[in-house]
């Protein structure tokens, strides 16, 4: 099962950002653990200076503003 991480401190693009990865899970059906990182020194870990940021088991994949649903999709069939 992929291990998905959403990393920002609960801004509205964050929310939308793990919104938007749930909907794209669902529609692929694909099983993936989404998880919410909001803890600054736990973001600081992955180098992400600019959320949201997304990582997809273990590899940032994206950070700094709202990702498109391609390029989620994209993560997705690729990870």
């Amino acid at each position: 099962m992929k291990q998905i991480k959403v990393l920002g401190t609960g801004c509205a693009s964050c929310k939308t950002t793990q919104k938007l990865i749930e909907e794209v899970l669902v529609a692929k059906g694909v099983q993936a653990e989404v998880e919410k990182v909001e803890d600054i020194p736990s973001i600081m870990k992955y180098g992400v200076m600019r959320t949201p940021g997304v990582v997809i088991d273990g590899k940032v994949v994206h950070a700094g503003g709202i990702p498109s649903r391609a390029q989620v999709e994209q993560w997705l069939s690729a990870a």
